[in-house]
């Protein structure tokens, strides 16, 4: 866990700079109408820098335990690989049949729902999430073949 921790806060660390770097190109003062574009990423950025380095002084004194067990990785994986063949399906089948696929298979899989749950869910929720993205906030989502024939 120890090294995980490091890494992470190391990445985490350099991306704080690279932030500021930019801000402090776009300014972080005060203009005559406010903060200047910069302000609010430098500031967030340094407390991002700030946090890192107390998750390196805390990881110094850790325990060297491993991150993840072979018994942990079990569920991992179990949430791992279905949400990554969510992502590909979604280039080629588009995001609202692959979010229903995704959907009733995690539910019957996983959570082990009612067919009837599974069902209205997994409809329902591409449906509405179509209404929202594409009709009222005219957002236009990844568009596989059912939906283009469709016409949606």
């Amino acid at each position: 866990m120890r090294a995980a921790n490091l890494v992470t806060a190391g990445l985490l660390a350099l991306l704080g700079g690279l932030v500021i770097v930019d801000a402090l190109r776009l300014g972080i003062g005060w203009g005559t109408d406010g903060p200047k574009s910069g302000f609010f990423p430098f500031w967030l950025a340094t407390v991002m820098i700030v946090t890192t380095a107390l998750i390196l002084l805390q990881n110094a004194r850790a325990s060297r335990r491993p991150f993840v067990t072979r018994e942990q990785l079990g569920p991992v994986l179990a949430v791992l690989w279905p949400a990554t063949a969510l992502v590909l399906a979604t280039q080629v089948i588009g995001l609202y049949v692959a979010s229903a696929v995704y959907m009733a298979a995690y539910m019957r899989a996983i959570g082990r729902h009612r067919w009837v749950t599974t069902v209205a869910l997994a409809i329902g929720v591409p449906v509405v999430a179509f209404v929202v993205f594409e009709r009222w906030f005219l957002v236009p989502m990844p568009k596989g073949p059912l939906e283009l024939w469709l016409g949606l």
